[in-house]
């Protein structure tokens, strides 16, 4: 069983001790440092490469979403916080989850699944290719090559340095930041509407301020600086 390195970053100390305790009961986690002070976690990450950060975001000295921009080479990064207010400015910062306090188990269980299947995509993320026709696209998924109707794309989803093409069907990934992929012209027709995430009008059911509501149930936050994409 391949391990992931993990840390966990919190300056409260029963929430600190709630969150080992549930990490524990994943095998494939492997447990490298614990801490109350964002500067400690600082300089241990100038040692040891770690692969996923569990942490708070209400803390002395650096907060955690200046922790995140410092630690910016951890894969994943689930924030666990008493402020649900920050979610939108956390996934600006690349954050796979975020979880409201108080902390309960089957919400932390839910976090793993998707880092499950993010480190699973990371892993396939190489066998991968596109190509590009006038009203579908090619992706090759090992020796099989697929082709993808643009009218069954819902949203793109940026993964560090590769996106993720969401269809009505399944998921598929390609090597490629969601950016550049965003400048071809096959897909024009998607709206920015978060660092992260690109979506097809098509599939809008309904928006607030701050979170778009996708008519298969699906909820894309909006980012600030890119409201204006939506009028």
């Amino acid at each position: 069983m391949h391990k992931w390195k993990c840390i966990i970053v919190d300056d409260e100390d029963v929430d600190r001790l709630m969150i080992l305790s549930y990490a524990k009961r994943f095998p494939n986690l492997e447990i490298c440092g614990v801490f109350k002070s964002s500067e400690n976690a600082l300089k241990f990450l100038e040692k040891e490469p770690v692969d996923i950060l569990f942490l708070d975001i209400d803390m002395p000295e650096t907060n955690g979403l200046e922790f995140r921009k410092k630690a910016a080479q951890i894969p994943v990064c689930i924030y666990i916080t008493g402020h649900a207010e920050y979610a939108v400015e956390s996934f600006e910062l690349e954050t796979l989850d975020y979880i409201v306090k108080p902390i309960k188990f089957d919400r932390f269980e839910k976090a793993m699944q998707r880092v499950e299947q993010f480190m699973e995509i990371k892993n396939k993320v190489a066998q991968f290719e596109m190509s590009f026709g006038v009203e579908s696209i090619s992706i090759k998924d090992g020796n099989e090559l697929i082709k993808v109707k643009r009218s069954d794309i819902i949203y793109l989803e940026a993964l560090k340095d590769y996106t993720q093409i969401v269809t009505t069907k399944r998921r598929y990934c390609v090597w490629s930041n969601i950016g550049s992929i965003l400048k071809q012209d096959f897909f024009q027709s998607f709206i920015r509407v978060h660092r992260s995430y690109a979506i097809q009008k098509q599939f809008i059911n309904y928006k607030n301020s701050s979170v778009i509501f996708l008519n298969n149930g699906i909820e894309i936050p909006i980012g600030r600086s890119y409201k204006d994409n939506l009028k």
